[in-house]
């Protein structure tokens, strides 16, 4: 047994702050931070419109001080009893972009900094997208909707970056889960 499993097994967790979206917690001498909110998973979500432009959404984020591209994502039973990664998905969708999907599939699910938080993230591709809004988020998200063309979404990507934008580095995980499964197999959508 590693010296951090002894820890974690030998102490229990004290609570160093406790906020309304995040507590701060600490178990032997490891500082970790946790949800408060909802059950700690949120949803990333892999969408293609109809003509074939990928939906990315920018958006300023505090901690980092600056905006950020990222694929549209939210929280999985933050202020919606029942919650399930599958509505989460297609509300934040709806919400962050304006389009509506017919279909959602959860793809993988996994922790987004494990050695910080115990939060995870279900990667979740939509299809089958209706326009239905304008997007833009909700309660002053500030969003941006950005549909790029596929074959162009790497090198827009990197463009923006060029021009200061923080790129949530899961994005590349999704561009590559917009033409395959998990397991490497081709996605026949």
């Amino acid at each position: 047994m590693s010296q951090q499993q002894h820890e974690a097994q030998a102490h229990p967790a004290e609570t160093l702050y406790d906020g309304q979206w995040l507590r701060l917690k600490r178990r032997g001498h490891w500082e970790y931070a946790e949800r408060s909110h909802g059950n700690g998973m949120a949803v990333i979500i892999i969408a293609v419109t109809p003509e074939d432009r990928v939906l990315f959404v920018e958006q300023f984020r505090v901690p980092l001080g600056k905006r950020t591209i990222e694929m549209p994502a939210g929280l999985v039973g933050d202020d919606h009893a029942n919650d399930t990664l599958e509505s989460a998905a297609h509300r934040e969708l709806v919400e962050e972009t304006g389009w509506e999907p017919a279909r959602v599939e959860v793809l993988l699910v996994g922790p987004t900094s494990a050695g910080m938080s115990n939060e995870r993230i279900a990667f979740v591709r939509a299809s089958r997208l209706t326009r239905v809004g304008a997007g833009g988020g909700v309660d002053g998200e500030g969003i941006t909707v950005h549909e790029v063309p596929r074959a162009q979404a790497p090198a827009w990507l990197m463009q923006k970056q060029a021009e200061g934008y923080e790129l949530d580095l899961k994005l590349w995980a999704g561009l590559w889960m917009l033409e395959r499964n998990p397991d490497g197999t081709p996605f026949k959508g």
